[in-house]
């Protein structure tokens, strides 16, 4: 049979490469610490679960819900942004509730974006920044995220040399998988820039809590001007430990959020009910859970980093997100991220994600999560090591 036509756009996800290969291992019940796909494994906070089970008993809460969320949640996530950013968002017309912030990302682009029109990336980008245009049948234009202090240089030559003009930019700072961070100076340049070529911003912020070493991370809609020219996406995925509820908001842009709405009410009748009462709880109530979670990560995160720079892999201690990106040692650049992972798997028995997976420009770097508890994480080191030291002899 013929392919269809939108999944012939996909590539081959290149994750699923490196998940097939653990997943084979742990059948023949070889022990691999998963350091790949960016899973929390830390418990959601007692009381948002005790809210959901309370909710969940009641069977009004079993019909179906609203589309763009029930109102106390949308007003719970814009009194989050004033007491967060000091910033007014109106909880009718500036809020959709979404199942995670992929799928209203995803959505967001299918309603706004038409056929061939050109939305701009940086790359490496998260999978869902750059694919949502191809399943939406517009046209991927792809720059280079880093070095960031170029990054207006080489956006404005996209603009340049791109036609027809684009019609949106996708950002997300703290970034997946780079854990690069931005000041408001930056999102000020962004809203300057979007208003000048009639651009629509999407911000992808699923890391505005994971943040470490006093960074704070500002929201886009922080800037002056910018829910005149785009929408913002935050999750509870991260920041509240809770992936698997698939819980999101997008805030912003009435225009952009109520195309959101519309098209979300063809596909979905929202999110279970009882998830959605037990995320007031979350935002409202749950602010030094969060701190404790992102606690969490930072000891991991030194774990890991000062344990690869101890064998002699030296990588950046991130500021922000729940991820290590590092650039693969040199005697193995040559095989690429994909064969560099598959031989971290068999050999050291550690999963993670191949750089290439989120674009051309991941090449030649490594994506590690910080899924796995301090005593697993000193054993991967050591998984590690020992592959090093193998390659070092011979």
């Amino acid at each position: 049979m013929d392919e269809f036509y939108r999944i012939s756009r996909l590539p081959p996800y290149a994750f699923a490469i490196v998940r097939d290969l653990l997943i084979e291992a742990r059948k023949r019940g070889e022990d691999i610490i998963d350091l790949g796909m960016g899973n929390p494994d830390l418990a959601t906070p007692k009381r948002i679960v005790a809210k959901l089970v309370e909710a969940a008993r009641n069977p009004r809460n079993h019909r179906y819900s609203v589309t763009k969320g029930i109102h106390k949640l949308r007003l719970a996530m814009a009194n989050w942004y004033k007491r967060r950013y000091d910033v007014d968002i109106d909880p009718e017309t500036e809020v959709v509730v979404t199942m995670g912030a992929k799928e209203g990302i995803g959505h967001l682009v299918l309603a706004t974006i038409s056929q061939g029109e050109v939305v701009v990336v940086p790359g490496p980008a998260y999978p869902i920044h750059t694919y949502s245009v191809v399943i939406a049948g517009g046209d991927l234009r792809t720059i280079p995220l880093l070095p960031k202090d170029e990054f207006f240089e080489r956006l404005n030559v996209a603009i340049k040399t791109t036609w027809p003009q684009p019609k949106m930019l996708i950002i997300s700072f703290p970034n997946n998988p780079t854990t690069e961070i931005v000041d408001m100076d930056f999102f000020e340049k962004i809203v300057v820039f979007a208003r000048e070529h009639n651009l629509m911003v999407v911000h992808d912020l699923a890391y505005a809590d994971l943040v470490f070493d006093g960074y704070k991370a500002p929201s886009f809609l922080q800037a002056e001007g910018a829910k005149d020219v785009g929408v913002e996406f935050y999750s509870l995925s991260k920041s509240y430990s809770m992936p698997g509820w698939r819980v999101g908001f997008a805030v912003g842009n009435k225009r952009m959020i109520n195309a959101l709405g519309r098209i979300k009410s063809y596909f979905d009748y929202g999110v279970f009910q009882p998830i959605q009462i037990a995320s007031i709880i979350a935002l409202n109530e749950c602010d030094s859970d969060v701190v404790e979670i992102a606690e969490k990560y930072r000891k991991r995160r030194d774990v890991l980093c000062e344990g690869l720079y101890r064998i002699g892999w030296e990588v950046e201690k991130p500021k922000a997100t729940m991820f290590v990106w590092a650039k693969m040692p040199e005697q193995f650049e040559a095989m690429g991220s994909v064969e560099f992972s598959k031989l971290l798997l068999k050999e050291a028995k550690v999963a993670t994600s191949p750089g290439v997976g989120f674009g051309e420009y991941g090449e030649g770097y490594i994506r590690f999560a910080l899924i796995e508890n301090e005593h697993r994480t000193k054993q991967a080191i050591k998984g590690i090591k020992n592959l090093l030291n193998t390659t070092k002899k011979t």
